[in-house]
């Protein structure tokens, strides 16, 4: 019965099996412009919404909030650096819902705006 137990843990404690982790990382990748639920999130590898977010976090270290959050920052910076579109263009296209909202998460990542990285 301990083993059991102890097996049980262990694989609690393990967090997101690799592939799991890449069909997750790659749908957010692909719907980044969408608003992500963790439900949407959870839905892709079959598993609970609460069970998901605790694999997730224990797997990359950050919630999968924060990880969508992150993951528009840094294309929001590869498209500022590389396109000419205005600020709130680009907000829209990685999914914030304005450039107010752009603008928070990017200084909190980055230290700086988004218009001094243009």
């Amino acid at each position: 019965m301990l083993t059991i137990t102890t097996r049980t843990l262990e694989a609690k404690h393990k967090g997101l099996t690799h592939t799991r982790l890449q069909q997750v990382l790659g749908y957010i990748r692909t719907h980044l412009d969408r608003d992500l639920s963790l439900t949407e999130l959870a839905e892709v590898i079959n598993i609970s919404p609460t069970y998901f977010a605790s694999l997730f976090k224990q797997t990359m270290g950050i919630s999968p909030r924060q990880y969508v959050i992150q993951q528009r920052v840094e294309q929001a910076k590869l498209m500022l650096s590389k396109t000419d579109l205005a600020i709130a263009d680009i907000a829209l296209q990685v999914g914030f819902s304005s450039q107010s909202h752009l603008t928070q998460h990017f200084k909190r990542f980055t230290g700086k705006t988004p218009k001094q990285i243009c």
